[in-house]
């Protein structure tokens, strides 16, 4: 119990419980609509948001020199979640080449940035896998406003994002502003990995978003109830891992990741022993 009374133990397991929470939403549109890597693309664009914050604050002559990158992070990710939902609407190109390109501009422009700030890669580690333990209260409160916003309008606006990322050609015909809500999933998206960004990295943030809605598609195939789940799973990846390394010394982005990398191989073996009992029995009876 002394733990939880450390300030910086309630930090992170308050981010952590608000990012295990809100990532599963946005993934849960991003699977449907078959996306699952544009967290990749958009979270590397994130990288050189983070990195051009850190330039501006060296430039600056800021004490904390990293005191704008998470502002940087924020709003070279929505640019870039913009540019590819854009140019994916607009059959410019494919979205795996689009994605591909921001994912490989985007960690080389943070590269090339941070080293024109006079930092030096290893000033990006923490943005590529992850800080929690060196979060403070102003990075708190920023995850917390951010995760607020996933909230109400990845679940205020279910039934209409649903509907887009299910049939867009139904959503067309009931009038629904398609393109506008197809900008919202991407912002979303956006929006998801900076909040992500100080528990598992740009890195990883897509096995945040992803892993929880892939396990919970093994165990229904409800839509809302696939959201519920992932959310609840996420929860409880992050505050796992979290706590895990509360005790051993383990990056904990990499731990949750992997923690829901074995959930999801325990939950296919399950499913598939099922399956195949069923198949046996269905097998007896015909015979």
């Amino acid at each position: 119990m002394s733990l939880l009374t450390d300030p910086l133990v309630q930090r992170m397991m308050l981010v952590a419980v608000m990012v295990g929470a809100t990532a599963p939403i946005v993934g849960t549109y991003l699977v449907h609509r078959r996306m699952a890597l544009l967290g990749d693309g958009i979270g590397h664009v994130a990288l050189a948001g983070v990195a051009a914050g850190w330039l501006a604050g060296s430039w600056a002559g800021l004490a904390d020199q990293d005191a704008l990158a998470i502002p940087g992070a924020i709003v070279f990710a929505i640019t870039g979640a913009v540019v590819i939902e854009r140019m994916r609407a607009r059959g410019i190109a494919a979205a795996d080449v689009i994605m591909a390109v921001m994912f490989y501009g985007g960690i080389a422009s943070g590269v090339l940035l941070i080293s024109a700030a006079g930092g030096s890669n290893a000033n990006l580690m923490g943005y590529l896998f992850g800080s929690i333990s060196t979060v403070s209260w102003s990075d708190v409160w920023v995850t917390v406003a951010l995760s607020i916003a996933i909230l109400v309008i990845g679940l205020g606006l279910k039934p209409a994002l649903f509907a887009v990322t299910h049939d867009q050609e139904f959503a067309y015909s009931t009038g629904l502003p398609v393109g506008a809500l197809n900008m919202v999933v991407a912002v979303l998206s956006a929006v998801t990995i900076t909040a992500s960004m100080r528990v598992v990295g740009v890195l990883l943030v897509s096995g945040l978003m992803i892993l929880p809605v892939a396990i919970s598609q093994m165990l229904t195939h409800s839509f809302t109830r696939t959201m519920t789940f992932s959310m609840i799973i996420g929860v409880i990846l992050c505050i796992t891992g979290v706590g895990i390394t509360l005790f051993y010394n383990l990056q904990p982005g990499a731990l949750i990741v992997v923690l829901g990398v074995l959930l999801y191989v325990v939950v296919a073996s399950g499913a598939s022993m099922r399956k195949r009992r069923r198949h046996r029995r269905e097998m007896a009876v015909a015979a």
